[in-house]
């Protein structure tokens, strides 16, 4: 996550999905929060001059979401202040550090400090959301040294914060030989409990695994992939639709 991300539409669709499973559950956001980076990604605004077709399907964030765009001041800590997420814990320190890539032991040891912070302080959430920049990655091809493997979450992370809890977790598609929903279908069997993933293919393609022993996530899942079909469909755990690329 970075903050020039907040309000494009890419988080219109992230949060419309975390308020639909997590009313009546506290939610904890571990953001994996990068200093914002050069380049175009966070202008992805369109859909705001465009109400008649997104506000129906949530009002409350399209207007919230809306007001801090215009009030240009879009970063995680307007969205924490906002009351879109209301009674959500968060994470938010960011995956920087001056210490220098020859400090590489140093540097290993922040990035697990780190780790261990975010869950000490989401002890107790019912629901647990993911957000860091380029999503999964297998743990033997993560170098926690390495500055730029930050904007991964190593698997072995993804399964400890998901552990006796619901978990929602981010995943940029990539360029994986197959097409996305053999990607898709990659993780989920690495994911155990994960009872479905929302591909988003609307404005960008972004995957959100859901991993849950809830029936009342399950149902809520279902509800919200029947609601914001326009921008994604539901992939059900144990196969997809088809192997086709996107």
């Amino acid at each position: 996550m970075q903050d020039k991300y907040v309000g494009d539409f890419g988080d219109f669709v992230k949060y419309g999905l975390l308020r639909h499973l997590s009313e009546g559950k506290q939610l904890g956001v571990a953001w994996y929060l990068h200093p914002n980076e050069e380049g175009p990604d966070g202008r992805k605004l369109g859909y705001l001059k465009k109400p008649d077709i997104w506000k129906p399907l949530d009002r409350d964030l399209f207007n919230g979401l809306n007001t801090i765009v215009q009030s240009e001041s879009r970063s995680v800590a307007a969205l924490e202040s906002s009351s879109l997420l209301n009674g959500a814990k968060f994470t938010n320190e960011r995956l920087e550090t001056d210490l220098l890539p020859s400090q590489w032991r140093q540097r290993r040891k922040w990035r697990a400090d780190w780790f261990n912070d975010v869950v000490t302080k989401l002890q107790g959430c019912k629901i647990i959301f993911t957000d860091p920049d380029n999503g999964l990655c297998l743990d033997k091809r993560y170098r926690p040294s390495r500055a730029k493997y930050w904007k991964r979450l190593p698997l072995a992370e993804a399964l400890n914060l998901s552990t006796g809890r619901t978990a929602v977790l981010y995943h940029h598609n990539t360029r994986r030989p197959g097409g996305h929903r053999k990607e898709i279908r990659y993780w989920m069997k690495k994911l155990p409990h994960c009872v479905g993933a929302f591909y988003c293919n609307t404005d960008g393609f972004r995957t959100f695994f859901v991993i849950s022993d809830d029936d009342v996530i399950k149902r809520r899942l279902d509800e919200f992939a029947k609601k914001w079909a326009r921008v994604g469909e539901l992939i059900p755990p144990g196969g997809v639709r088809n192997d086709q690329g996107c």
